[in-house]
């Protein structure tokens, strides 16, 4: 649950960032300082979220799943030939 929550919460900076760099491309003079720092936390909180995941998976706290993820067979299933 709390690796769900702080992923969560790094994709919503992630966009809040990206809103106001946006806004800060529209309504800022022609310096733009603002915006590039804000493409600065962007990209940080990009590579700690890819981090963070990647960390999440060595410790075995988060685990692959596929769309047609096949279960595997109890002790008391015979195998399939």
């Amino acid at each position: 649950m709390i690796v769900k929550t702080v992923v969560i919460l790094l994709l919503l900076a992630i966009v809040g960032s990206l809103i106001a760099g946006g806004t800060f491309l529209v309504k800022d003079p022609s310096n733009g300082r603002r915006m590039l720092n804000s493409l600065k936390l962007r990209v940080a909180l990009s590579v700690t979220l890819i981090l963070f995941l990647v960390l999440s998976y060595a410790m075995g706290w988060i685990k692959p799943h596929g769309a047609f993820s096949v279960p595997a067979p109890t002790a008391t299933e015979e195998p399939s030939r």
